[in-house]
């Protein structure tokens, strides 16, 4: 993937791929065997698929930090270096399957279908937004995406909620959501999940681990290990590499499987890093904070540069990637250009703040 040094983390700009790390890579795919049943049942065209959807990731994170730059938005929340956990996951799901993305998760918006225009839409606030200019946490149903709110963690007893509906109807649907290493400190989750686990719905949890809660280090909030939490609860689970997009993929497949066959929930935990912080107003402030060699250890193991590195050696020619990149990057642009001819609408009535809202009384 081209770099991009005005926008990409500096350990990007001039990445490489490590030999050691490549075949790391090749490992831990092939250490479960489960797992690497699921993959090796991969065939060119799911592989590419998974490469352009992290790319559209990618490509969307610095579409965001363009607007942040040039003043179009104040700041953005982005998912950079986190790709794999989406992407893979996302990809392992039934078309009919719900999901609700932290904000941070942008990437399965556009992987079940929502359109980029739409989801940058809702960083402008335009009337023609999904949620009607309300808030940037957006979501769209029809395309089986719950929108959720700016507290992670609430939208897991949600979906809790989403999972019940699919096993009282006897739908073989899963519902999936997504939170951080802070956020799984929350009442919200504990109650989810708890009700999740009493009643065996079909709900995939990923642990988000994403070594850092807004400002604080694991380190500061967290004892012991996240691979304990499944047996904890009683429930099936496991642990993936966040970073590699083959992995994500196999362990939400199987954990989708198991909830299928009545066997849920699930409780995933992805290992990552956030190549930023909290947003963009304070990526400076992450540097000053965090040690450097977090960043510099977790920027070698970039997911895109990784998987690339993978594909080319399963013989996929450097060319057909630059293409699918060079399709991927035409879409981001006309997808900026098609949401800023939105800021020309009108403001979003004052009607629209109440539309889909739930009142009593």
């Amino acid at each position: 993937m081209k770099r991009h040094p005005a926008f990409d983390p500096p350990e990007y700009v001039e990445w490489t791929a490590d030999p050691a790390l490549v075949q790391a890579y090749l490992e831990t795919i092939e250490r479960n065997p489960e797992r690497a049943e699921v993959v090796a049942a991969l065939d060119e065209e799911a592989l590419l698929s998974l490469y352009a959807g992290l790319v559209r990731n990618r490509l969307h994170d610095i579409a965001l930090k363009r607007w942040v730059r040039t003043g179009v938005i104040s700041k953005a929340w982005l998912g950079t270096g986190e790709e794999a956990t989406t992407i893979g996951g996302v990809h392992a799901l039934e078309p009919d399957d719900v999901v609700a993305p932290m904000i941070r998760n942008a990437g399965a918006c556009h992987e079940k279908g929502m359109r980029v225009a739409d989801m940058l839409r809702g960083y402008l606030g335009t009337d023609d937004s999904p949620n009607g200019g309300r808030d940037l946490h957006i979501g769209d149903i029809s395309h089986h995406v719950v929108g959720p709110i700016s507290h992670v963690g609430a939208m897991v007893p949600v979906m809790a909620g989403v999972a019940l509906a699919f096993a009282m109807r006897g739908e073989p649907r899963v519902a999936v959501t997504w939170v951080g290493d802070g956020s799984a400190k929350t009442g919200e989750f504990y109650e989810g999940l708890n009700f999740a686990v009493s009643a065996r719905v079909p709900l995939v949890i990923v642990i988000q681990n994403n070594q850092v809660a807004l400002g604080t280090m694991l380190a500061q909030h967290h004892r012991g290990s996240f691979a304990d939490w499944p047996e904890a609860f009683g429930i099936e689970g496991g642990v993936f590499d966040g970073n590699n997009v083959l992995d994500a993929y196999a362990a939400m497949k199987l954990a989708a499987e198991a909830c299928r066959a009545g066997r849920g929930p699930v409780l995933l935990i992805a290992e990552t890093f956030r190549m930023g912080g909290h947003a963009t107003h304070d990526e400076r402030e992450a540097r000053d904070t965090f040690p450097a060699e977090l960043f510099a250890d977790w920027g070698r193991r970039d997911p895109i540069g990784l998987f690339e590195a993978f594909l080319t050696g399963r013989g996929v020619s450097v060319d057909r990637l630059a293409s699918i990149e060079a399709e991927v990057e035409s879409e981001i642009e006309a997808a900026m250009e098609e949401a800023l001819r939105s800021r020309e609408r009108p403001a979003p009535s004052r009607a629209a703040a109440a539309s889909g809202v739930f009142f009593e009384g």
